[in-house]
């Protein structure tokens, strides 16, 4: 676990857009043998939700909302070499966002720590269209699906977008979560579909490992 003062001191870094000072605490957390999932888990989604929760109450504006989520994307890449190093265990991975969504990040992270757990982790990026999705499932056949949700508002879209993976795959589980379930998407909506997960964190995802 990532310690409060470690965290505050980079998450004040991070809004006043420090770049430099948020890779010295980075560098210095993987010199300490901090894991990838820790540093994904207690650092970067942890300083991304509490950034969520700056502008919900106007604290922030979008354009620090931006800057913050473009310094936690550059960070991620200090990361990739511990990443891509595992043996691979011949399973796949397919993450994306609902159609609509350009939040990103906390998809990528998935799909990282699919790959660092020896998974093929293919992350499709922001606002994948459903169609295109059901192909690139189709072509693949993963072992899991992800979908990621950040806005409060984009939740049918999530719903439609289960329902068309659900037609054409019925029986591959499904993992879903974002920022959206913090701001009062219901996980308990998910419980009609089948195979379907609500994960409300990165060490959630021990599960499949």
């Amino acid at each position: 676990m990532i310690a409060d003062d470690v965290f505050k001191s980079y998450f004040d870094s991070l809004i006043s857009g420090k770049r430099n000072d948020c890779r010295i605490i980075v560098d210095g957390l993987m010199t300490d043998h901090y894991s990838v999932e820790e540093i994904y888990s207690d650092l970067f989604q942890r300083s991304l939700y509490q950034v969520g929760e700056y502008w919900e109450r106007n604290l922030i504006s979008v354009a620090t909302e931006h800057m913050a989520t473009a310094i936690t994307e550059n960070l991620m890449i200090l990361l990739q070499p511990a990443i891509f190093t595992t043996e691979r265990v011949g399973k796949k991975a397919v993450i994306a966002t609902v159609a609509g969504e350009y939040h990103q990040v906390g998809a990528k992270m998935v799909a990282d720590i699919f790959e660092m757990n020896g998974w093929d982790g293919f992350f499709l990026g922001g606002n994948t269209p459903g169609n295109e999705l059901i192909r690139f499932i189709d072509e693949n056949k993963p072992d899991v699906i992800g979908l990621s949700l950040t806005i409060y508002f984009n939740f049918p879209v999530l719903i439609s977008g289960i329902k068309q993976i659900r037609h054409y795959f019925d029986d591959t589980p499904l993992i879903v979560g974002g920022q959206a379930f913090r701001w009062g998407v219901k996980p308990e909506a998910l419980s009609a579909f089948k195979e379907t997960y609500y994960l409300d964190s990165i060490g959630a995802l021990n599960r499949f490992f």
